[in-house]
């Protein structure tokens, strides 16, 4: 592997263009119709009941993986999978970056993301790359050459993949990577030297923004026109309208960079996403948004689909009618900021939740994985008493009694995308 090496020279395919994209990419074209192509057949449907469940963790197992040949240096990797023995595909995952120090980032764990595809018999692997969270090693920013920061966040793409390759119960020959905003970026620039088993790479949100640098959006257009020309595995690019990162007319710019150096590539533009694209992936409430181009394109490159496990969503608990949810007044221990509070939870998009303690703690929590879970755990760092769910989406869900749901109760949180949340 040579990711942190630069590329340079332009290549232009004779089956790319500018104004198109190439004809070339026959993975994310539709197969040919045979003569049963446009039959009416009845899928066959396995009932939920019947299937082998996971459990709610996924069998989660937090492994390091070593980012070089000495093995000085390791990543902090969280592993989900299915029950069994396998070989199961495998997704790989590579996250985004916060602003600031990459050491103070949350271990990566897309519980979303995981849940979809562990259902559909997929190993789901998310390492934290070199110098985020507890990984060894540093983050190397490269400057204002993005190019190579993304070969350089690749390497440790590619050392997960070789090293997972080997695990018994991985099927090396049916690999997709995928990766949201800088791990968007990293995914496309593994493309380029990818090990052989990858079939797909899926690029959320993808690239690096460098407001410091002369022309970032010119250098982050050309890195994307360089990858492709090493590159031979097909993607799909999703992106959204109201992105807070990248404005509209940059996303098209870096795809047609793209695909004009002769890259295999599909765009698919999901609009706008509540109040930010950019946190499609890291949301339960985006699956819905972006399966259905990512089964589409997965089944195109010959990665199986199909639900083979029951995996169940954190559920909320049932309505109790004790009030109205927009029934401020009801809402017991608030004080007047309380209720403030109360009427901002009013207003976040669904999932949501509204948590509270009998000594009037509060908070609540929108989109991420489990809000619930995200406002009870808010709620009781500032509290002595249980706090408890008062509201979830559009319902009370109060009992007034402490059998309601604890912090322990309410499931995990998710670390990749909380959303929003306020408390006191």
């Amino acid at each position: 592997m040579v990711f942190r090496n630069i590329f340079t020279g332009w290549i232009v395919i004779a089956c790319a263009t500018l104004a198109a994209s190439p004809v070339c990419a026959d993975p994310l074209h539709d197969a040919p119709v045979g003569p049963l192509g446009s039959a009416h057949v009845a899928p066959i449907v396995l009932d939920d009941a019947y299937l082998p469940t996971v459990p709610a963790s996924l069998n989660e197992q937090i492994i390091r993986i070593p980012a070089d040949a000495s093995g000085s240096i390791t990543l902090e990797t969280t592993i989900y999978k299915p029950d069994g023995a396998g070989p199961f595909p495998m997704i790989v995952f590579n996250h985004g970056k916060i602003h600031g120090d990459p050491r103070t980032q949350e271990r990566s764990d897309p519980l979303p993301l995981a849940r979809e595809f562990v259902r559909r018999g997929y190993v789901v692997v998310a390492p934290n790359r070199r110098g985020f969270a507890e990984s060894g090693g540093n983050y190397e920013q490269d400057g204002c050459d993005v190019a190579r920061n993304g070969l350089g966040q690749a390497a440790d793409v590619a050392a997960t993949v070789n090293f997972m390759s080997k695990m018994p119960y991985v099927d090396a020959t049916h690999i997709v990577v995928s990766g949201t905003s800088h791990g968007g970026l990293a995914t496309i620039a593994y493309g380029s030297e990818a090990a052989s088993g990858v079939r797909a790479l899926i690029n959320f949100s993808g690239g690096l923004r460098q407001d410091s640098c002369t022309d970032w959006q010119g250098n982050l257009t050309q890195a994307f026109g360089d990858y492709a020309e090493k590159t031979h595995v097909p993607s799909l690019w999703l992106y959204g309208d109201n992105d807070s990162i990248w404005p509209s007319a940059l996303i098209g710019k870096m795809y047609t960079a793209y695909v004009a150096h002769g890259a295999s590539a599909k765009m698919v533009d999901f609009g706008a996403y509540k109040n930010d694209a950019h946190r499609l992936v890291g949301d339960r409430d985006g699956v819905r948004v972006w399966w259905p181009a990512v089964e589409a394109f997965l089944a195109r490159v010959g990665m199986p689909t199909g639900v083979q496990y029951r995996v169940n969503d954190p559920a909320p608990p049932k309505p109790t009618g004790f009030a109205s949810i927009d029934a401020v007044d009801a809402v017991p221990f608030l004080d007047e900021a309380g209720r403030n509070g109360y009427r901002n939870f009013l207003h976040q998009y669904p999932s949501r939740a509204f948590a509270v303690s009998d000594s009037g703690s509060w908070s609540w929590a929108e989109g991420g994985d489990n809000p619930m879970s995200v406002a009870v755990a808010n709620c009781q760092k500032h509290s002595e008493d249980a706090c408890r769910l008062y509201a979830v989406n559009e319902a009370v869900v109060w009992k007034g009694s402490a059998d309601t749901l604890t912090a322990e109760g309410a499931g995990d949180s998710a670390a990749e995308g909380k959303g929003a949340l306020a408390a006191r």
